[in-house]
């Protein structure tokens, strides 16, 4: 898919915890269109959740960067935190 769009982030945020919310959206990327190291990826996500500690929130935030890039948080996460692999590859 074309990386020609914007990441979903809260205006509100400091630079800080965007610069933490675009890591996770480049993890999910690196998942998708290559692989990623598992233990980093969840790494990125414990740090995404100290900025959006709200379920409710991440699955907003989710749900929108599925529209716009067609990848996965829950997914990938959820494959991430059940796999004993060394890196992470999404179909």
């Amino acid at each position: 898919m074309s990386n020609n769009y914007q990441y979903p982030i809260d205006l509100d945020w400091t630079s800080e915890e965007m610069a933490i919310v675009v890591k996770m959206w480049n993890g999910l990327e690196q998942a998708y269109e290559s692989s990623i190291n598992r233990e980093e990826l969840l790494s990125r996500y414990k740090a995404f959740k100290q900025v959006v500690p709200s379920k409710m929130e991440e699955k907003q935030l989710g749900n929108s960067f599925e529209k716009i890039s067609g990848y996965q948080l829950y997914s990938t996460i959820k494959k991430a935190r059940n796999s004993e692999t060394k890196t992470i590859s999404m179909p």
